[in-house]
């Protein structure tokens, strides 16, 4: 890039910077029925755009396939007039949520007398950085307006014709709520510097760095960000069918679990079954996963009871985002624990069991940031836990963690109230 194009691109984040400051403080200072109908007014716009969105999509596909991208990638990249009312469904969801910002989370007074509250308030500017998902565009922005987060939101460049006309959706939402368009700002280039330039904090206008993709940018934020960072690593989750477990269960849910959609990062990628029930039900388990075009590859163990391929190490550390799951065969509980603190990511974990003893065994001792009793590991989604949309599952322990909806969004101040006490 030569010094005239880096100049253009700094002057445009500088800018972008700038007036994030002046959309988060319009948010901040906005009702919480102005929020909501600018979420409103946005999906009804997703609703009305939505031939300009599907084109705009196709003409990201073509790109991505022409990049030569992975089918996974592919298929997390692609939109169908089913994805596209999805999206606008989760808005409305968001919109619809109770407002995060104001809420007394405690309030207690002190023996002098003051009375002290801890109130919830927004954390300020997001920066959103992620790849090849469209809805996280409009997901993304649909959770900071409620939360009264400004955001600026940069996507990979095999989805930004697809962010753009979604964009375009939150544009006349804020026109008709009269809110500033600098309340969400999308980068609108593809330029790799952009992100750089994000990551130095811009002016330290930035109060937060939301990375989601791949282990590459998630490393590269991780490593170069000078603002904080809440993480979304990769989903290499298990599924653990128990020495008690329904059998109609563990086929139906390990089915679910990895074909569902295989490129979501609750897609289960490993599946521990114990000694006791592996010669009855992995062979029925294997054989449904294999007629819906999954590739089993297995420990020594699972190779003797259904045929597959032999499972390496690497295996066991590898998030497949692909119709690939590794199969191993554990003594026990204890052995199904100990592999998952092994090879984990610390995302999500599930156990098959009709033992409660055993399930809150497991429950307690995995320490992912989600954990699952007889469900499917794809119902980690903060859509499905009632958020009405999410930016991500974090895998980081401070200060969210899970899926990060509008509540994870917000941070708290301390609201004392005296009456002329002094310190002694």
């Amino acid at each position: 890039m030569d010094d005239q194009s880096r100049l253009s691109l700094t002057d445009l984040m500088t800018d972008m910077a700038r007036k994030a400051k002046v959309g988060a403080e319009a948010l901040r200072l906005a009702g919480p029925e102005v929020r909501t109908k600018a979420i409103l007014e946005a999906a009804k716009s997703i609703r009305q755009r939505e031939a300009q969105i599907l084109a705009a999509n196709l003409e990201d596909q073509k790109f991505a396939r022409d990049k030569g991208l992975t089918e996974a990638m592919i298929e997390r990249l692609i939109l169908n007039p089913a994805r596209v009312e999805a999206m606008a469904k989760g808005m409305e969801e968001v919109a619809a949520l109770a407002d995060p910002v104001g809420r007394e989370l405690a309030r207690w007074t002190r023996p002098n007398g003051l009375d002290i509250a801890r109130v919830s308030t927004p954390i300020g500017v997001i920066a959103i950085i992620y790849e090849s998902r469209p809805n996280v565009t409009a997901d993304a922005a649909a959770l900071c307006i409620r939360s009264s987060n400004a955001a600026i939101l940069r996507t990979g460049s095999e989805a930004l014709n697809s962010a753009l006309a979604i964009y375009a959706a939150f544009e006349d939402g804020f026109r008709a709520a009269g809110l500033p368009e600098s309340c969400v700002q999308l980068v609108p280039t593809s330029d790799r510097d952009a992100v750089g330039l994000i990551l130095g904090g811009l002016d330290k206008t930035i109060n937060l760095i939301i990375p989601r993709g791949g282990k590459s940018l998630v490393a590269r934020v991780q490593a170069e960000a000078r603002a904080p960072v809440l993480a979304h690593l990769e989903g290499l989750n298990h599924t653990y069918i128990h020495a008690d477990a329904d059998a109609e269960k563990a086929v139906a849910v390990t089915l679910n679990a990895k074909m569902r959609r295989v490129s979501v990062c609750g897609a289960t990628e490993t599946l521990l079954i114990d000694a006791a029930v592996a010669p009855d039900l992995l062979p029925k388990i294997a054989t449904a996963l294999e007629a819906a075009g999954c590739e089993l590859r297995g420990d020594e163990a699972s190779q003797k009871l259904h045929p597959m391929k032999a499972a390496t190490e690497e295996d066991w550390r590898t998030e497949y985002s692909l119709a690939i799951i590794s199969t191993k065969v554990v003594d026990d509980i204890q052995a199904a624990i100990d592999h998952i603190r092994t090879y984990g990511s610390g995302h999500t974990e599930a156990i098959i069991t009709e033992n409660a003893e055993a399930a809150e065994t497991f429950l307690n001792a995995v320490d992912s940031a989600i954990v699952i009793w007889n469900a499917s590991t794809q119902y980690a989604d903060g859509g499905e836990f009632g958020f009405g949309a999410e930016i991500g599952i974090s895998t980081d322990r401070l200060h969210a963690r899970g899926p990060v909806g509008v509540d994870q969004l917000t941070t708290f101040k301390y609201v004392v109230r005296g009456d002329g006490q002094t310190r002694p």
